[in-house]
């Protein structure tokens, strides 16, 4: 009999250790809840007809297919910029998207967890539009920060443009990113 209570008590102790260990887990699994800013900056060419009164989508990311999609870029939080300073020139709420004018937008989403790789716009409306350069900065930290994207084109309508920078392995079969599309 007392082979089988010091089993007993050795499962007990056991037990305990198991529920202990899953009540402390919990801090060990990623908050997926939270939520991040990023500063998004956007520069309009100077070239004739490249502002636009359409909708602009954007969807952005890292590696670890933390992917941002922002359905409209707000005019109520656009600032402009000077193009050679990241100083502001003026808070006033604005129509963006102006021929020879850099925007910022402030923006909340998903928190990435490795630098910023890949970056797509979408342009809904009639007329063109001709992006010069985007950025998108985490107030998180600086080393999330994506680099310039530029565009400089005339961006096609009603589909994503852009680009994706991550890192990928080169196979015969084509580019095998580890990221999930």
């Amino acid at each position: 009999m007392a082979d089988s209570g010091g089993t007993s008590s050795t499962f007990y102790v056991l037990l305990l250790l198991l529920f202990s260990l899953l009540s402390t887990t919990h801090c060990f699994v990623p908050d997926d809840k939270k939520n991040c800013m990023y500063a998004v900056t956007v520069e309009t060419t100077c070239t004739k007809g490249a502002d636009t009164s359409n909708h602009v989508s954007l969807r952005f990311g890292d590696t670890n297919s933390n992917d941002i999609v922002v359905r409209r870029l707000n005019s109520k939080q656009v600032r402009r910029v000077d193009p050679l300073q990241p100083q502001v020139l003026d808070d006033m709420s604005r129509k963006p998207f102006q021929a020879c004018m850099v925007d910022q937008f402030q923006v909340t989403g998903k928190c990435v967890t490795s630098p910023i790789c890949y970056l797509y716009l979408k342009l809904v409306g009639a007329d063109d539009w001709r992006p010069g350069f985007v950025q998108v900065r985490s107030l998180e930290g600086p080393h999330l920060s994506s680099n310039y994207f530029y565009f400089r084109r005339v961006l096609p309508r009603h589909v994503w443009h852009g680009f994706d920078t991550c890192p990928g392995e080169v196979t015969p079969f084509g580019i095998k990113r580890n990221r999930k599309v």
